[in-house]
């Protein structure tokens, strides 16, 4: 008999988890980012199609792989949603809190994953104009807030595993 008591997942989540949107690797991608890790099973790689049309770049085309629990697959699929025909810039603005805001609420022992998701947003976006030797204006030097949570929750992970070997 297990102890483990299930998670509140609203409708919402639910549905993301059993009919994820923009699932899957893809050929033709710009730029390919992952956050999380192996090691715990939860993981978001997102692939992004960027096209430049009268100096802005825009996300033509998202998907990405998850490696996780359902909330994990809900945040990257509502994500890349968000995403999709947006300009860079206004990719940027996404937060963790939108992403969770947008699933309809996450438990709180699941905000992870939104961040987890929204991380791999950044790091794509980062990799993309540092390809491209640019740095846009809108795009900060230094590593924001959530850009910190993820490789703290990333650490964290690493920081766990070991000390259960």
């Amino acid at each position: 008999m297990s102890s483990r008591i299930p998670l509140p997942y609203n409708p919402k989540i639910l549905e993301l988890f059993k009919n994820p949107k923009n699932i899957g690797a893809m050929e033709d991608a710009s730029v390919v980012a992952t956050a999380g890790s192996h090691a715990c099973e939860d993981m978001i790689s997102l692939y992004l199609k960027i096209e430049r049309r009268n100096g802005e770049d825009y996300v033509t085309k998202i998907s990405f792989e998850s490696y996780g629990c359902a909330a994990n697959i809900a945040a990257a699929s509502i994500l890349t949603e968000m995403v999709k025909g947006r300009t860079l810039r206004e990719a940027w603005k996404i937060g963790w809190k939108d992403v969770a805001d947008a699933l309809g609420g996450l438990p709180m022992i699941k905000y992870h994953c939104s961040i987890l998701a929204v991380g791999a947003l950044k790091r794509a976006i980062r990799e993309y104009y540092g390809r491209r030797g640019e740095h846009p204006d809108w795009l900060p030097k230094d590593l924001t807030v959530e850009e910190k949570q993820t490789l703290e929750e990333e650490k964290m992970i690493e920081r766990f595993l070991k000390m259960q070997q």
